[in-house]
């Protein structure tokens, strides 16, 4: 089942200035399933934030069409199962974090004992029962993301939208925010993740896609991103012994006593190269595709999208 539902979807900023309009998303097409969680990532102004606003209804797409929980954005049925953690926020500094979540549960229309309940469990979950009553205008960049990220959860909603979740939190937070999100999902919830933390993205989400300049260049799995499917790294007792690989089967990358890189022109050609080794008496110990970083395979998309526009 899809929960968010992005078809062809634009959006222009009237300016009224001489040098034109801005166009802020640019035929945006974009799902995110059910219990996913979903990576958004890109430069910034390249229309993330839009995109996320457009979903939650404060901001007016200009065409194409829209739907989360099944429903457009402009109706407010949609965000009854919505939660929204966004970047930068700023709560009532005079709220203590209990207050807060019991603000969160009014605006819910969530019952007072129900409140209590949620307020008292996500408390513990993210680590703030012992700063319960302490006012937010105390808390550390961390902690506020903490009892961000538990407000965007009290009413229990299906689909959570998170802006830098991770934003100033220590790395043993960090490291808890993403056990509490994989826990989320483990439940069949949906979070929608932006975040500039690549690595994190990386650990965390099924799925990505990269924006810029308003327009998606790629949406994958992690998996696609970050593997490389015609180069290969060989773990190979390889010694001062010579190969040589028929430019129809690929190239050397590189070659060391003790591991080989190759770039081949179809995807039968480790074939070859197993066979050669093995002719040469070479003991094999692992044979895997070569791998990059979500980073890397950001700024290459990235480059190339540059590359393509001027």
């Amino acid at each position: 089942m899809r929960v968010i539902e992005v078809q062809d979807l634009t959006k222009i900023y009237q300016t009224g200035l001489k040098k034109g309009n801005v166009v802020a998303l640019d035929g945006v097409m974009l799902s995110v399933d059910q219990g996913e969680i979903f990576g958004l990532i890109g430069p910034n102004g390249a229309g993330k934030t839009t995109l996320v606003r457009i979903l939650l209804g404060v901001t007016r797409l200009t065409s194409g069409s829209a739907r989360i929980t099944g429903l457009p954005p402009g109706d407010p049925s949609s965000r009854n199962k919505v939660g929204f953690l966004p970047e930068n926020h700023r709560f009532p500094p005079h709220l203590t974090g209990l207050g807060l979540l019991e603000c969160a549960g009014r605006l819910h229309r969530l019952p007072s004992a129900r409140t209590q309940e949620q307020a008292d469990r996500l408390l513990r979950l993210v680590g703030m029962d012992k700063w319960a009553s302490t006012k937010i205008r105390k808390y550390s960049k961390g902690m506020a993301q903490r009892i961000g990220l538990a407000q965007a959860m009290m009413a229990d909603p299906d689909v959570l939208l998170l802006d830098e979740p991770t934003d100033g939190v220590d790395p043993i937070g960090k490291s808890e925010i993403k056990e509490i999100l994989k826990r989320l999902k483990g439940e069949g919830k949906t979070v929608f993740l932006n975040s500039h933390l690549l690595s994190e993205v990386e650990t965390l989400a099924d799925r990505v896609a990269i924006l810029s300049r308003g327009k998606v260049l790629r949406v994958g799995s992690v998996e696609e991103f970050t593997t490389r499917s015609l180069r290969y790294e060989i773990q190979a007792a390889i010694g001062n012994e010579r190969l040589e690989i028929p430019e129809s089967v690929g190239e050397i990358v590189s070659i060391t006593t003790k591991e080989l890189i190759v770039e081949l022109q179809m995807e039968e050609g480790i074939n070859h190269i197993i066979d050669q080794m093995r002719m040469k008496r070479i003991s094999i110990r692992s044979v895997q595709r070569a791998r990059v970083s979500l980073e890397q395979s950001f700024l290459e998309a990235i480059t190339g999208s540059e590359e393509s526009a001027g």
